[in-house]
């Protein structure tokens, strides 16, 4: 098993490096969330744990940065701060769990192996991008836990992109993945369906997940 460990605290870093490894896991060590996203473009992590209070980059900004690209990696966060609105922060952008500076141990290896016993979302089947989850089994989305009704092709366009978080898809690309015919560069069928989905999943909601590249096509995400 191979865990990220991210704390600017070098000495609590070196210590719980050590006693992770002597549990014979694998671990990746940083002091910022920079150097936490370098790692997590390159490498796949079976837990995460993230210092919130970090220079550069903080653990929300990694957390909400993962999360964004569709990574539904576990993830473990720690703070020296025990407050309701720091905890309501981290899982509000994704995080599994939370453990307050200092802590035994003992209860940091629980709570990893209660973690590593959490199924991930390539397993139960299902795609989240921030409030927003499709079950590709039952053609259910839900956004906010409030169920949207999609027709078909909204559903299978929606279920692509879904795949391809974060990445800007054009219209061509579109078009031959879910029309299964070469994009004429006249039609405008890409841009109608877009609308639709556009309105009934970020339409009322705050922040949105469906973004516009001019010129270049579209992307779902989360703006962080």
């Amino acid at each position: 098993m191979r865990i990220l460990l991210a704390e600017d605290e070098k000495e609590l870093n070196r210590i719980v490096c050590e006693r992770l490894r002597e549990e014979q896991y694998s671990v990746d060590a940083c002091l910022n969330g920079e150097e936490a996203l370098a790692f997590l473009q390159v490498m796949e992590y079976d837990v995460v744990i993230l210092d919130i209070m970090m220079p550069i980059v903080d653990g929300l900004e990694v957390l909400q940065t993962l999360r964004a690209d569709g990574k539904q990696v576990p993830v473990l966060m720690l703070t020296a701060k025990d407050s309701i609105q720091d905890r309501v922060k981290g899982l509000d952008a994704g995080a599994d769990d939370y453990l307050v500076k200092p802590f035994a141990f003992d209860e940091l290896l629980a709570r990893i192996r209660v973690l590593l016993r959490k199924p991930s979302n390539q397993h139960t089947g299902f795609y989240q991008v921030d409030d927003l989850v499709l079950y590709p089994n039952t053609h259910k989305v839900l956004r906010a836990d409030k169920e949207i009704h999609l027709s078909a092709k909204e559903f299978s366009l929606l279920r692509y992109m879904m795949q391809n978080t974060g990445i800007v898809l054009s219209r061509e690309k579109l078009e031959q993945h879910i029309w299964n015919y070469d994009y004429s560069g006249e039609s405008n069928v890409i841009d109608v369906y877009i609308r639709y989905l556009r309105k009934k999943i970020d339409e009322g909601h705050s922040h949105k997940l469906l973004h516009t590249i001019r010129g270049v096509g579209y992307v779902l995400k989360v703006d962080v």
